[in-house]
């Protein structure tokens, strides 16, 4: 099979399960919609078309039977309840498992059999929960109380499965389990093994290990399996009922752990919660909310938004860029022959003509870079359906302004932090319907993903309309953290409090909460924004909600920067980050620290040879002054000397020197020298 093809067929597929998703969940809120029945109908037979053409005939045949599934539906001869509803979305999250199993290896190796099983035997008068759980369950052979026996499992929201895996004839089965293991956490919430993690990794084992998982649909964790190319066979059987009894056996144990977070701290109640999550998942504080994890269980929800592959191309673009190609090699054969018969003033004007046929080629490209944020945010209203019905809350969300466009990479690296902060939104920041009715709200929370375009800039806002932000829990973990002085937190706003939440000192390592999102926090959103040259500003109002705002830059390959000398080194500064240069003589002490006065304010000067250890001489007390915009940054930058302005493309950093203070990214010059681009913000 041609990879064009089948990365088209790809493409497609994913585009196609986003759509069905969505129509999906409007089906769910208005049964009555025949616009959402008539777009699943297109989309499921589509999906059943490209996959039996393309040869993947256990996708075809899932396909075939939700969309005969939802043809009974639409004669009315099944309603639209939340369990058939639950039975689709697992068939559809299988799709998308087997999608992504060919996307890795080109192949699909899933067994839709169950799946397709429990769907037809609900058009054949099964009810979706019987077939969907006890009829797997007592399938298996296995006693879920024999499988949790002696298992201490971490508590957890949802419905727990027990998986009996095997990586098949080995060789060094310690390796392929280990192998295995590191696949299953990348999709899917692990609550412990059987034998112990070490023993697995070991390959002290018989024909098979266990795993604990949590989600929401034993279709969707088998999906998940089925599709992971390092295991053999894998059988699901659901304990939760076992795990529940075990704990409520435990001589009280389960109590006083519910009562504790981990760690053995004392609870300091539900306003400090929203506070007091691990590294990977740093919450705001709230009044209400859970640290316990909370699975929205499907396939697709555990992993992360993956990288935008390709993008869709107006023709019309395409003719741009080929008329700007054509001139480009015409003033290239024309600069040559000016150079060749040394005929200076004929190569000056082929090079002022060269300078706007690649500035307009640089726009151009930099248009078709541009993707709607839709192809992101098109897959949250799964995530929030989900995250709702696992944590009981009823929400509802919307989406605005998703036609808003911005770069591929910028979008590919805020997916995952949008995503967090959703999380945190539904499970930190809306209250249960009880409570929110006996504050006198309604039982539906709100939760707004907006968007909206000013300039170069991009802002997208995450709003809900739940408790709130408790600013005394903040600052109180604040003080217990060392985050700031006591003097410091004293004399700071709200505001100040809030953006406390983004300093990695708000985290524990005890604790990890699934439904706020693995491996990625507040502390990680904030570095994640800066690093694209943005900024993220939390505001709250208590017991009216909290708003998330990311200010993003539009594009970011190409920067205008203005190059300074210290000592040996040159470094970039962004211009826009520039509002004035000065001598450095214009500098005063006061109180022993170096400053310059600017319309009544104080800047305090950073001397950049003394932050970065510069070697070489510098001119000490000569030399220039780049004072910066207040609305970045209340500093000025001292230097030797200040060099030319020019636009340059920078690279972020990557490994050891990713997240280095005063640094952002680098710059290659044209005579191949790499140049340093200064984060006046972090410096």
């Amino acid at each position: 099979m041609e990879d064009q093809y089948l990365d088209a067929f790809i493409r497609e597929s994913e585009e196609a399960i986003t759509e069905l998703n969505n129509s999906l969940l409007e089906l769910e809120s208005d049964p009555e919609s025949t616009e959402a029945m008539d777009s699943i109908f297109r989309t499921a037979h589509t999906l059943k078309g490209n996959f039996g053409a393309m040869g993947f005939d256990d996708a075809s045949e899932l396909a075939h039977a939700i969309e005969d599934l939802l043809d009974e539906m639409r004669d009315d001869q099944l309603e639209v309840t939340p369990e058939i509803m639950d039975l689709i979305f697992a068939g559809v999250d299988q799709i998308e498992a087997i999608v992504r199993e060919i996307d890795e290896s080109g192949q699909s190796t899933a067994d839709t059999d169950a799946i397709v099983a429990d769907i037809r035997g609900v058009m054949d008068g099964e009810t979706a929960e019987s077939e969907t759980d006890d009829e797997r369950t007592a399938g298996s052979g296995d006693d879920p109380s024999e499988l949790v026996a002696g298992v201490e499992l971490p508590n957890a929201d949802g419905p727990i499965y027990h998986a009996s895996v095997s990586v098949g004839d080995s060789q060094m089965p310690g390796v392929d389990a280990m192998l295995a293991l590191e696949s299953i956490e990348g999709e899917l919430d692990v609550l412990g093994t059987d034998p112990s993690r070490e023993a697995v990794e070991d390959g002290d084992f018989e024909d098979a290990f266990g795993v604990f998982l949590a989600g929401a649909q034993q279709s969707a964790v088998e999906a998940t399996l089925s599709a992971t190319g390092k295991i053999g066979d894998a059988t699901v059987t659901d304990v939760t009922d076992a795990v529940g009894t075990q704990a409520t056996d435990a001589d009280g144990e389960a109590s006083s752990a519910e009562s504790d977070p981990p760690g053995g701290e004392p609870s300091a109640g539900d306003g400090a919660k929203r506070a007091t999550a691990d590294s990977s998942d740093t919450d705001t504080a709230s009044e209400s909310g859970s640290t316990q994890p909370a699975s929205a269980g499907d396939g697709q929800e555990a992993g992360s938004v993956e990288e935008i592959k390709s993008v869709r191309v107006d023709v019309d673009q395409l003719d741009e860029l080929h008329g700007l190609v054509e001139q480009l090699v015409t003033s290239r054969i024309k600069l040559r022959r000016a150079v060749e018969h040394e005929q200076l003033d004929s190569a000056s004007e082929n090079l002022n003509e060269l300078d706007k046929i690649t500035a307009n080629l640089q726009n151009t490209v930099m248009d078709m870079r541009l993707i709607p944020l839709k192809k992101v945010v098109g897959k949250f209203p799964r995530l929030v359906r989900d995250l709702s019905r696992d944590l009981g809350k009823e929400i509802d969300f919307t989406i605005e302004g998703e036609d808003i466009e911005l770069d591929r990479t910028i979008l590919t690296e805020i997916s995952d932090p949008l995503m967090h902060i959703l999380r945190n939104a539904v499970d930190h920041g809306i209250e249960p319907p009880d409570e929110r009715e006996r504050r006198g709200k309604s039982r539906t929370g709100e939760v707004t993903l907006s968007a909206s375009r000013e300039r170069d800039h991009v802002i997208i806002e995450v709003a809900d309309d739940g408790a709130g932000l408790d600013v005394d829990a903040i600052r109180e973990q604040a003080l217990d953290r060392g985050v700031r002085s006591p003097d410091e937190i004293e004399a700071m706003t709200d505001s100040d409090l809030y953006d406390l939440i983004f300093h990695p000192g708000f985290s524990t390592a005890e604790e990890v909460t699934d439904t706020s999102g693995r491996g990625v926090g507040m502390d990680v959103v904030h570095d994640t924004v800066t690093k694209l040259d943005g900024s993220v500003n939390v505001e709250s109002t208590p017991g009216e909600g909290t708003t998330v705002s990311l200010r993003l830059p539009v594009t970011m390959a190409i920067v205008k920067v203005l190059f300074v000398e210290v000592g040996d080194e040159q470094y970039g500064i962004p211009i826009k980050n520039v509002d004035e240069i000065t001598q450095a003589t214009e500098a005063q002490s006061i109180n022993g620290t170096e400053v310059i006065k600017h319309n009544d304010e104080i800047y305090p000067v950073v001397d950049l040879a003394e932050t970065f250890d510069v070697p070489g001489e510098t001119k000490n007390g000569d030399g220039m002054l780049v004072r910066i915009r207040e609305s970045e940054r209340r500093v000025a930058l001292h230097c030797d000397s200040v060099e030319s302005q020019e636009e340059v493309v920078v690279k972020p950093l990557e490994g050891i020197l990713s997240g280095t203070p005063g640094l952002s990214g680098t710059a290659v010059l044209g005579d191949g020298n790499i140049v340093h681009i200064l984060d006046v913000v972090t410096l």
